[in-house]
């Protein structure tokens, strides 16, 4: 029977729930061995599926595992998800201007894979900072300070995990229905009840066209409806990194400076959007309204004491967070106008400093990254910084053209 399934979605043929059930289930039961769900998962990258297919695969994942009752929590519960690009790390300060604002923000991340930083992975750059917590802990810590930044757990979409490893090691991670399957099934499981998601678009993002993300932006909107969940869209550029620091304990250090009001530029300015529109979205107000909120908590330090008792709860050190010395200087070697900067490069070259991993069993250097010094725009002379590169291993030469358009 199975191999009559993959027969049908190789041929374009829409399946069953019955079907659906089969395989799906079966691959998490191991009944259904990883070679014939790879077949599977490669007809389904080819030949996508339709919506009716989409919400049933969504369910499957929703209810393969545990799902977190937040009803005992007061107010709007709210959530926001990234497509995943180069040195994007709203969720560290989005989450606590958030919960700054009286809104429970609870949320389950993933690690990095490939040229995208993780959440996870960025706290665990935080010393004893604890990233697994239990259901128990999360609905305890979601009551007392409104703020929670987990790793997903074992029982939550335990169907979802599994079938993304395997979509990782076979190269069909670009299916938009998988995408979106997975993505919502997460959020309705933790617990969301509005929802903002930033789809990332560009050289540096897993979707590299503007039709690509609109496709991806309407099937969430769908399975949003579909659950009787309010999904906002934003459509970001990922043609160039996000803030200026590429490498997880160098990221948290700039989202910590953007909760200061230290870094008022592009990355300040996206998470004051994307906070706006869950403040929103949670009060029924005016995104002008809301984006006042937002500012305010920043301005006034509300936003950076709530990420300090998030710490705090779980078991952060943020006295020993240090920069680390001596990064390897890289200066221009020409004149002229900074143009572009390409997100792609640059994901690369922190993949060589050993802040990115290529594969889940990867080890990372949570020191490791790039730390752009220059931005579009910029007029430079021959010897001024471009970049600071903070590594252990040894580097050859860096080709700047591939990274910096400079004419």
């Amino acid at each position: 029977m199975i191999k009559e399934i993959i027969e049908k979605k190789k041929n374009k043929e829409e399946l069953s729930k019955e079907e659906l059930e089969e395989i799906f289930l079966g691959y998490l039961n191991e009944t259904v061995k990883d070679y014939q769900m790879s077949a599977f998962l490669m007809a389904i990258c080819l030949n996508g599926m339709t919506d009716k297919e989409t919400f049933i695969v969504t369910d499957l994942f929703l209810h393969s595992g545990d799902m977190l009752d937040l009803s005992f929590i007061e107010g709007v519960k709210v959530d926001k998800h990234s497509t995943g690009g180069v040195g994007d790390k709203t969720t560290l300060v989005v989450g606590p201007i958030v919960a700054s604002c009286g809104i429970p923000f609870i949320k389950m991340s993933g690690r990095g894979l490939g040229f995208t930083g993780g959440t996870i992975d960025k706290l665990e750059s935080i010393p004893n900072l604890k990233v697994s917590l239990t259901t128990e802990e999360i609905e305890k810590q979601a009551k007392e300070i409104g703020l929670v930044i987990t790793s997903q757990t074992k029982n939550l979409t335990p169907l979802d995990k599994k079938v993304y490893a395997l979509r990782d090691a076979t190269s069909t991670t670009e299916s938009i229905p998988l995408i979106a399957s997975s993505i919502m099934s997460k959020k309705i499981a933790g617990g969301a009840e509005k929802i903002v998601i930033d789809v990332k678009v560009g050289e540096g993002a897993l979707l590299k066209t503007k039709e690509e993300a609109e496709k991806l932006g309407e099937l969430l909107v769908k399975i949003g409806n579909h659950y009787k969940r309010e999904v906002s869209l934003i459509y970001s550029d990922m043609s160039m990194p996000l803030g200026k620091a590429i490498g997880n304990k160098l990221e948290v250090i700039e989202a910590i400076k953007v909760l200061k009001g230290l870094e008022k530029e592009a990355l300040y300015d996206e998470c004051i959007l994307i906070a706006a529109k869950l403040i929103s979205l949670a009060k029924n107000i005016s995104l002008e309204k809301a984006k006042d909120e937002a500012i305010n908590s920043i301005e006034s330090g509300k936003a950076y004491k709530k990420f300090e008792e998030f710490v705090i709860y779980q078991h952060g050190d943020l006295q020993n967070l240090k920069e680390e010395e001596k990064p390897i200087i890289i200066r221009a070697n020409k004149p002229g106008t900074i143009k572009k900067i390409h997100a792609l490069e640059v994901a690369k070259l922190s993949y060589q400093l050993g802040a990115l991993r290529t594969t889940k069993d990867e080890k990372i250097d949570y020191n490791a990254g790039v730390y752009i010094e220059r931005k579009i725009g910029d007029k430079i002379a021959p010897g001024d910084v471009l970049m600071k590169l903070y590594t252990i291993k040894k580097i050859d030469n860096i080709n700047l053209d591939l990274i910096f358009e400079i004419s």
